[in-house]
């Protein structure tokens, strides 16, 4: 049985590296063919859609006025352009303050709504609300701590514009505006960095698959309300909804230069609670689609699928395993030094051990390596300091992900045997 048990977690492992690595191409080639093409700023955006900015806010008066100002400021016309922040059962000053800030005679003249609502259904009721005053052709969907580049909405409506039949959405990048806080937001941003430049680069490039980040990206008007809007019982409304674009053969398009910068949680009890949701929300897309895999739907969409199911399953619980038998072994070495009669309940026949061993080193090495090719494609994030924080991590940082993986599927398991319906968190925010 432990013999079985080693080769299944084996072949996982290796499975896992060839993945990474077929991944990891596609991307190289993907910023390869970026740095050749460069970056085009249209001479003026006549032709360009119009497009309605949301940005749902529940008591999020620290940092609301300044997201609205960057808003404000993005280099598009602004007769092409509506916002609407969704004040959501707000208990705080975000309204008070929005309406005092977007009193300045600078600010009077746009087309800025101030929507104070007291209905259910978290982010999803917010925004679902809000599309109800939206006049645009594109939707564009901000969190409450975005601060998006001048450029961020023109580059997301010029990707639109290379295929609209196709590209129901387009979403961009966001980058951790605190990610030299502390040892956890240096973490952080190094995940960030690589699931944006390495893991989205190289699923786009290699089969034009694509998930909506939740924040940062533009969605077309028709399509959100054909869909019905925001499903309210989603944890993570926004995968759920990539999955529900692709099955209407639309595709999720990646503007690489569309950038935003958010705020990341520097306490690590925060990073739990929002991480455990969205592993929860994750497991939940995934249980809801895997019949996807027996029908007839797009190929990318059973590609997704799997590729999802893949992670938060089967990967992870081969990990898991891998390390149970790690520690396992190492703990009964050392008591072997002092007790040599002392036996692990995992011996293993010939070199198979061995071969798990490698697996371990590559997986390490390839962790590594994807972490410092995205931070060589971010300027002025390739240094010794992230080097090493990047060794560092895969032993600790990385490791939290197991922890939160076995919390989430657990807590939905619960949530099914005992009927209970999923809350959605807003993580916390600081000034």
């Amino acid at each position: 049985m432990a013999d079985i048990i080693l080769i299944l977690s084996i072949f996982s492992i290796w499975i896992a590296v060839f993945e990474s690595i077929v991944i990891m191409g596609g991307a190289i080639r993907f910023i390869r063919k970026q740095e050749k093409r460069g970056i085009q700023i249209p001479a003026n955006m006549d032709h360009y859609p119009t497009v309605t900015v949301m940005v749902p806010a529940h008591n999020e008066g620290i940092v609301i006025v300044a997201t609205v100002e960057h808003i404000l400021r993005l280099n598009y016309p602004e007769d092409k352009v509506q916002i609407i922040v969704i004040a959501d059962n707000c208990t705080d000053d975000t309204a008070m303050r929005l309406h005092s800030f977007l009193g300045q005679t600078s600010y009077m003249h746009r087309n800025v709504t101030v929507l104070e609502r007291k209905g259910t259904g978290g982010k999803s009721g917010a925004l679902n609300d809000g599309l109800g005053l939206a006049t645009g052709e594109w939707i564009c969907i901000f969190d409450a701590d975005a601060a998006p580049e001048r450029n961020s909405l023109m580059f997301l409506a010029q990707k639109s514009l290379e295929d609209p039949e196709r590209y129901g959405v387009v979403f961009g990048r966001n980058k951790a505006r605190n990610r030299g806080q502390n040892f956890l937001s240096k973490c952080i941003n190094l995940e960030i960095i690589t699931s944006q430049r390495v893991y989205h680069t190289g699923l786009w490039e290699l089969f034009k698959l694509g998930t909506i980040p939740g924040t940062n990206y533009i969605i077309k008007s028709k399509l959100i309300r054909e869909i019905g809007g925001w499903d309210v019982t989603a944890i993570t409304e926004d995968t759920a909804l990539s999955f529900e674009i692709m099955n209407r053969g639309q595709l999720v398009a990646l503007a690489p230069q569309a950038e935003a910068y958010q705020q990341e949680p520097e306490q690590l009890r925060v990073y739990m609670k929002q991480r455990e949701r969205w592993a929860k929300g994750n497991y939940q897309v995934v249980l809801d689609n895997i019949h996807n895999l027996f029908n007839r739907s797009s190929w990318r969409n059973k590609l997704l699928v799997l590729y999802y199911a893949v992670s938060y399953f089967w990967f992870m619980l081969a990990i898991i395993v891998s390390d149970i038998i790690f520690v396992v072994n190492l703990v009964y070495m050392i008591i072997a030094i002092f007790k040599p009669e002392v036996r692990s309940p995992f011996q293993f026949a010939g070199d198979a051990y061995i071969y798990l061993v490698i697996g371990w080193a590559l997986m390490y090495f390839i962790y590594v390596l994807q972490i410092n090719l995205a931070l060589a494609a971010d300027i002025g994030q390739s240094n010794t300091r992230n080097f090493i924080y990047a060794c560092v991590s895969y032993f600790t940082y990385a490791q939290l992900f197991i922890l939160i993986s076995i919390r989430a599927f657990y807590n939905l398991m619960l949530d099914k045997i005992r009927k209970r319906e999923s809350k959605w968190y807003k993580t916390e925010r600081f000034g």
